[in-house]
Formats: structure tokens, C-alpha cells, sequence
């Protein structure tokens, strides 16, 4: 860890860079809010000296324990909408503490990114768990894997913007799982509503995404 730790304005410069260049300090409140949640525990663990493989394999954990907990029964999916929350809320910290450490590295991007899916495939298993059609599920998945495949090979060919935001980002999809979750506790039928959100989102985002890539690459 630095000897000196990371300003708030030196940690949204450094975040910056790792994001597109979207600056947090110029976002909403609440965007702002977040990104300051994460910066304040981020500065806590590495003071711990607790590193960013172990914050994100924390996360992992957490989404493995989802589709578990909604096996349950009505409580379980409950308990699962707290998980999906808290994994959420690691995910976050990991790169918080990477740039507050200066531990970030190309190894530990690629461990987030892949952990970031295996999470998302866990959600989607306990919405299938949860009673919603096995189509809908896996038509989720697919998709929004589309987006993050398609992002990652016009990073490879070239595309700089490579944070440019969609309608279905993973805090987005992270939302529409623990919204779906909750509902589902209510009825079966709102949990393949949550699906249906979350199909619907990710082709609009994969258009976005398409719309972006071919105006950036389309001329080279």
C-alpha cells in the first residue's frame, strides 16, 4: 500500500482512468455516493492489508451462496436478494482497494471480469430454482454475455471507449436480480417478470453497445 493514502481527489482520478474516463466526481449523487462508500471501506482493507483477489473472491462466494439460499423456499429468496446486494457491494470494493493500493493489475482485471460472469450465472441459476422457464433464463444470460463479449473484442480491435454505458450495465442487472428476488418471494410470476426486464434491457443495451462500436471503429 502507498505510504500515503490516496486522496479522495486523487482516488476519482485514478478511478477515472480505469472507467472510460467517466469521472465520479462530475456523476449523480448517487453514483457519487456509491464511489465514495467504496473508496471510504476500500482505504479501511487496505489499512487491513486485505487485497483485491480476496475482496473479489469474497464476492464470488456470496453469488455461489444465492441459488443455495432461494433452494429454501420463500426466505431463501429473501436472504438471496441480500446476498446478491452484498456481492454487489464487494465487487465494488475489489477495485476500490486495487487503485487505493496501487495493487491493480492486468491478472486481477481478468479475474474480476470472469468472476463478474460466474456471479451472474449464479444469480440467473436461482431464478430458474426460483420457478421461471428455463428459456427465459438462459436467453438472460446470453445476452447480456453478448454485450460483455462484444465490449471486450472492440477493446482488442481497438475501441478506447471501452466504459461506455448501456441501459444494462451490471449494476443495472444487479438491481433488476435483487428486485427479482424479492418479488419472487411474493409470486413466481414476478420473478420471470424480473427476466423478462432483464432480456428486454440487455438487447437494448446491446444495440447501444453495437451503435457505439460501429461508430468508433467503423471508419478504421
Amino acid at each position: 500500500m502507498p505510504d500515503t493514502p490516496l486522496t479522495w481527489e486523487e482516488y476519482t482520478a485514478a478511478w477515472s482512468k480505469l472507467h472510460g474516463g467517466f469521472d465520479p466526481a462530475a456523476a449523480s449523487p448517487l453514483v457519487r455516493g456509491w464511489v465514495l462508500t467504496a473508496y471510504t471501506i476500500g482505504s479501511f482493507l487496505g489499512r487491513k492489508r486485505i487485497g483485491p483477489s480476496a475482496v473479489t473472491t469474497a464476492g464470488l462466494i456470496l453469488c455461489f451462496c444465492v441459488p443455495l439460499a432461494v433452494s429454501l423456499g420463500r426466505w431463501g429468496l429473501l436472504a438471496g436478494a441480500v446476498l446478491v446486494l452484498l456481492a454487489a457491494l464487494a465487487d465494488s470494493l475489489d477495485g476500490a482497494v486495487a487503485v487505493i493500493t496501487g495493487t491493480a493489475s492486468r491478472l486481477g482485471f481478468v479475474y474480476d471480469s470472469v468472476a463478474d460472469r460466474l456471479g451472474e450465472a449464479a444469480w440467473l441459476l436461482a431464478f430458474w430454482l426460483a420457478g421461471v422457464p428455463g428459456p427465459l433464463v438462459v436467453a438472460a444470460g446470453a445476452v447480456s454475455w453478448l454485450q460483455e463479449y462484444a465490449r471486450a473484442r472492440a477493446a482488442t480491435a481497438g475501441m478506447t471507449e471501452i466504459g461506455v454505458v448501456t441501459v444494462a450495465e451490471r449494476p443495472t442487472r444487479v438491481l433488476v436480480a435483487i428486485f427479482g428476488l424479492l418479488l419472487g418471494a411474493l409470486s413466481g410470476w414476478l420473478a420471470g417478470l424480473a427476466m423478462i426486464v432483464w432480456i428486454a434491457l440487455a438487447i437494448t443495451g446491446l444495440v447501444q453497445l453495437t451503435l457505439a462500436v460501429r461508430q468508433q471503429l467503423g471508419d478504421q
